[in-house]
């Protein structure tokens, strides 16, 4: 196998949209860049196995319902004809497309791509790996982008067609008619809404007392009603145990508050119970990178590791796992490398399951207002009131979360299909300061989504008059 040694002053590892975002903004500022990547292809899980391919089929899951929806309208349609090869093929063509184009940007801003497995010699060097040769690549500073994989379950040992993570789900391999969840969290519940719509009887087990944990109770409620005659939940419920046959997954599960035991038979088994981060493929604790117990790598405000020249980014060094926040982290150690004083301090990170409907937050929740013991009021406009969303057969609420004393802005939450696309301006109210006038007196369009906003921020106010609200203001 041939050797080469090469010199760069940047080594990004990982090309998801941490360390694509991460080395062609190192690119832009001028500096020597060098972007590895274990497989074949850039993007990382996001763009290749993870949120292009989901989002692309809960488009699908998005249609197949809203078809439905139009039975009340008086249109009819057949049932859809699935073809399960077409669909992988159509995903695949997206896939490619996105793909080919980050290394289009990677050719055009001259970073160099070397694909193959790094592996950390010491803290200046890099041994890189793949079936045609070994790379010695000697750097001056290295950004960690090497992303995470699905936690796997331990109850069955070897590999089988019937029990999945999120990747195998993707695949689309087979439509079971019977399908369980293991976890209710975003992305257990983004696929039950994929499969519910292609056919599948779904199952959902959460060892928790509540779906999405990290969203407040009021917001899953109103979900709930849109989702519960669709999918069987059982919450505070976990497995005993599994055991497979030739074309089932017999499953005894345990309710965790009384304790009773139930036997059920599936076509297929998902476990989507988290993600661990990818730290230990790379040897970082060899060359004294401090990871915390979980492998989680350790990083300041600026994306930094214990060593100075050595940075990591986006699910590597842990919550939340977002592709969102990982590709800003890339920014920030991308400048900082570059001599800018910049630092990772956002406001907010918006959190969305692109379910049907959508459950979008952003900012301080009430859950978290409570525990932090802050001063807040809530406001909450039902969809059952707005135009747009009734003349579209949508239900849902936005509730926005003020300061009481300052009457800012601090949060909000939006549950409704597209949800995902109005909550920026949420997003933007918290990061600039707004206040409830700030809100309430800009003229949202109407009939629109977004316009439920100023509804709610109208309520706090006591200035609404599209609905009925105990609170009034007097203008003096």
């Amino acid at each position: 196998m041939n050797t080469n040694v090469i010199k760069t002053q940047v080594v990004v590892l990982g090309s998801g949209p941490s360390g694509y975002s991460a080395a062609f903004r190192c690119a832009d500022l001028g500096l020597k860049t060098v972007l590895i990547e274990q497989f074949s292809a850039l993007g990382g899980v996001c763009l290749n196995v993870g949120c292009i391919p989901s989002k692309s089929l809960l488009h699908i899951a998005q249609i197949l319902n809203e078809t439905k929806m139009l039975k009340n309208a008086g249109i009819l349609f057949n049932k859809p004809k699935i073809d399960l090869f077409q669909m992988r093929q159509w995903k695949s063509e997206i896939i490619l497309k996105l793909t080919n184009g980050l290394k289009s940007m990677a050719n055009a801003r001259k970073v160099e791509i070397i694909h193959g497995y790094g592996n950390f010699v010491d803290s200046h060097i890099l041994s890189i790996k793949n079936h045609e040769k070994t790379i010695t690549l000697n750097f001056d500073q290295a950004i960690i982008a090497v992303g995470s994989k699905p936690i796997q379950q331990t109850l069955i040992k070897e590999p089988n067609e019937k029990i999945w993570d999120s990747t195998d789900a993707l695949k689309i391999s087979f439509i079971p008619k019977r399908l369980l969840i293991v976890g209710g969290g975003i992305i257990g519940l983004e696929m039950a809404t994929i499969y519910h719509a292609l056919g599948s009887e779904i199952y959902i087990s959460e060892i928790s007392e509540q779906i999405i944990s990290a969203a407040d109770s009021d917001v899953i409620e109103s979900f709930y009603k849109n989702i519960k005659h669709k999918f069987n939940i059982m919450l505070n419920t976990k497995i005993n145990n599994l055991r497979t046959s030739n074309n089932h997954v017999q499953v005894e599960l345990n309710n965790t508050k009384n304790n009773k035991i139930t036997n059920m038979s599936f076509h297929a088994v998902l476990f989507s119970i988290g993600r661990s981060p990818n730290s230990k493929l790379i040897n970082v604790q060899d060359i004294g990178v401090e990871v915390d117990k979980s492998g989680y790598i350790k990083v300041d405000n600026q994306m930094r590791t214990n060593i100075p020249h050595i940075y990591a980014i986006g699910d590597v060094i842990g919550q939340p796992m977002l592709a969102h926040k990982g590709m800003y982290q890339g920014h920030i150690a991308a400048e900082v490398i570059y001599g800018e004083k910049h630092y990772f301090d956002p406001k907010v990170i918006p959190s969305i399951a692109y379910t049907y409907p959508e459950v979008s937050w952003v900012g301080i929740t009430e859950k978290e207002a409570k525990i932090n013991k802050l001063s807040y009021e809530s406001s909450t406009f039902p969809w059952s009131a707005l135009g747009r969303a009734v003349s579209s057969g949508y239900n849902g609420m936005t509730k926005l979360i003020f300061h009481k004393d300052t009457k800012r802005i601090i949060g909000g939450a939006v549950v409704g299909c597209n949800s995902s696309e109005i909550l920026g301006e949420i997003s933007l109210a918290i990061e600039m300061g707004c206040d409830v006038n700030d809100i309430a007196l800009t003229i949202h369009a109407h009939p629109t989504l977004h316009e439920s906003i100023g509804r709610a921020s109208e309520m706090f106010s006591g200035t609404i008059t599209d609905f009925l609200n105990k609170k009034t203001k007097n203008i003096v």
